[in-house]
């Protein structure tokens, strides 16, 4: 044997790596199939590995769910929405579960593994799929991750794919609101994704010129709210937007025990936005009106750069196949992709620091952070 032959194909004659198992978990997002069809185009057609799709994240990896994957299948797939693997939230060792059950659907995890002869497993997801990820590699699985999610909160790459995505949507849609505040006159509070980390509320609030934007990483006071928006409208602009992650939270709510939280939100309002606008029309007595874009933010087509990013991640975590380099999440690391061990995202989340340069972007053009 030639010692010219490239590593990757060294490795595959010597280990024989042809069976490689790919799912999707958690919630969409702009970017999945681009993210499938790269990571099986350059398996299959780079490599000669066979594809097996897992239908439905892990909750088909514990029922075999399973089938071939044929080229037909992932070709013409790239600026589609969605995933056409299917997608759940099942955790097989989550917390929801008795411990026994738990280990019931790892137990089958395990035998499916073996029944489809896998010789690794790919998996797209956000912080929990990585998580189980790097759970199953101490299980001893051969297990590589992708880093997606509209929030962008996946520690180990500097971006996932689907953030982008949701970026466009996100300052479009507060783009409209601009022209339907300013003829009403009124506030509106804008509430997009972001449960625990607000880079998608932060860049979009910079991006569509909210004089507001309230993130988790930041509990706001609602005095310095009030007091914001008064001096906007005594110079003369009468209307404002603010812009509020899922996930923010007033100084008063962040000093609550999570019982009392929960209370007070239940009697405060379905979500942030509507709490967050009746604070204000409390303290200002202005007109608010709340709007919560949903789900909108994660559907529809990938921008030109998420499909650009879940391509060559894509293709990257088949590089890692070929080479036998597994337990890793492909990630964006500066302008090079490359890869980390999957225990670096493991349990985590990555939050906007106190210091980012976004942060003090927003103030520098008179934006309101809500302290």
């Amino acid at each position: 044997m030639s010692l010219d032959i490239a590593p990757s194909f060294l490795y595959m004659l010597l280990m024989a790596i042809k069976r490689i198992g790919i799912l999707t978990a958690g919630g969409d997002c702009p970017g999945l199939n681009a993210a499938i069809r790269a990571v099986c185009r350059a398996a299959s057609d780079r490599y000669g590995m066979k594809i097996i799709g897992i239908a439905n994240g892990f909750r088909g990896l514990i029922s075999e769910d399973a089938k071939v994957l044929k080229p037909e299948d992932f070709s013409g797939i790239l600026t589609r929405g969605g995933t056409i693997l299917g997608s759940s939230r099942e955790k097989p060792f989550g917390s929801d579960d008795k411990d026994e059950v738990a280990s019931e659907k790892v137990s089958a995890i395990m035998d499916t593994y073996s029944n489809l002869k896998l010789d690794c497993l790919v998996a797209l997801g956000g912080n929990g799929t990585n998580t189980t990820c790097s759970k199953l590699a101490r299980e001893g699985l051969n297990v590589i991750g992708l880093p997606k999610t509209i929030d962008n909160d996946i520690v180990g790459t500097d971006r996932t794919f689907g953030f982008h995505s949701a970026l466009s949507i996100a300052t479009e849609a507060i783009d409209r609101l601009h022209s339907t505040a300013q003829s009403h006159s009124r506030v509106i509070v804008i509430e997009l994704m972001g449960h625990k980390a607000g880079w998608l509320a932060l860049y979009a609030g910079v991006a569509g010129g909210g004089d507001v934007i309230l993130i988790p990483e930041i509990p706001y006071d609602i005095n310095v709210i009030a007091s914001h928006l008064e001096k906007r409208a005594k110079s003369g602009k009468t209307f404002s937007i603010v812009v509020a992650a899922e996930g923010a939270m007033s100084i008063t709510e962040m000093q609550m025990d999570k019982k009392d939280r929960k209370k007070y939100r239940l009697e405060n309002g379905p979500s942030a936005a509507y709490r967050i606008a009746a604070e204000i029309n409390a303290k200002t007595g202005m007109e608010t009106r709340a709007t919560v874009l949903g789900y909108m933010q994660r559907g529809g087509i990938p921008s030109a750069s998420d499909r650009v990013l879940a391509t060559s991640l894509g293709t990257a975590a088949a590089d890692l196949l070929a080479n036998g380099r597994f337990g890793r999440m492909v990630a964006l690391i500066g302008n090079d992709i490359g890869s980390v061990e999957l225990t670096v995202p493991e349990g985590k989340v990555k939050n906007v620091p106190a210091n980012h340069y976004m942060i003090d972007t927003a103030r520098a053009v008179g934006t309101c952070m809500g302290v």
